[in-house]
């Protein structure tokens, strides 16, 4: 295998990027590209759609074909791409509020369809991009330029919702864990069905500041020290410790892209007698 090279996947004339010093989320561009890498996938073999957000800059710092789409509609974009290419290796890279406020109800019909798809969801329990609103993430008690006095929403959990919904692979990590966060991407592209990798990035601009979190380098180290990976005895001790893992892994749901192939070799047949 060729030795990794960032520059071999990017498009180094939009560099550097707009990210704030500090985001999280250079570090989920370079855990995907090196899994990218190391599946040995041909950079014509991959579209990636995004929506509007921190996040959704990276469809445009990839040298893959993209698709900068709209506000919580990307899932919606990557599904009609699939559906007239479904060959592609189809990656959909949101944000929190991008996949679950505006977003939502597209995340778990994507899910409910099973449609080979990897969601990307950069969880940083903010709408950074507009100015540190709170986002379907952020959870009670929070700090954010529309809640100043806290926030009273509760907050989804981005795994159950995905298996309640219907996903067939369901994983979480942080950008502490890059290589296991690496690992499950590679998972995510090559299982068949349609995936998500909920992956929490810090925001120390809005999210960090405001909730006093501290900086770049302190947020990351919460996440070493208030995740487990799945099962772990440390959650007997203390139940509010973050999961990491695989949640679900299951090669036995009809694809849909399959599953409509199937549909159109009937009415094909119907209509030649």
């Amino acid at each position: 295998m060729k030795k990794f090279d960032f520059k071999d996947y990017i498009r180094a004339r939009f560099f550097p990027h707009l990210w704030c010093p500090g985001c999280g989320h250079g570090v989920v561009l370079g855990s995907l590209l090196r899994a990218i890498h190391e599946l040995e996938l041909s950079k014509n073999e991959i579209v990636m759609a995004s929506g509007i957000g921190c996040s959704s800059r990276i469809s445009g710092y990839v040298d893959f074909h993209s698709l900068h789409t709209i506000h919580g509609r990307a899932l919606t974009f990557a599904t009609g791409v699939k559906l007239s290419k479904p060959d592609l290796k189809t990656l959909v890279a949101m944000g929190d509020g991008d996949a679950l406020a505006i977003g939502g109800n597209h995340f778990i019909h994507a899910a409910r369809r099973n449609i080979d798809i990897t969601a990307i969801v950069m969880n940083n329990r903010i709408y950074g991009m507009t100015g540190g609103q709170f986002s379907p993430l952020s959870g009670c008690n929070k700090k954010a330029t529309t809640a100043p006095y806290s926030t009273i929403d509760r907050e989804f959990d981005i795994a159950d919702l995905a298996k309640s919904s219907g996903a067939t692979f369901v994983a979480r990590t942080t950008v502490y864990h890059a290589n296991e966060a690496k690992n499950y991407f590679k998972k995510a592209i090559m299982h068949k069905g349609f995936s998500v990798v909920e992956i929490l990035s810090q925001c120390p601009t809005y999210y960090g500041r405001k909730n006093r979190e501290g900086d770049a380098v302190q947020m990351m180290e919460a996440y070493k020290t208030n995740t487990v990976k799945i099962g772990s005895k440390k959650l007997e001790e203390n139940p509010d410790l973050i999961q990491r893992g695989v949640f679900v892994e299951n090669t036995d749901v009809p694809e849909y892209c399959e599953a409509y192939d199937e549909v159109i070799e009937k009415a094909q047949a119907k209509g030649g007698r």
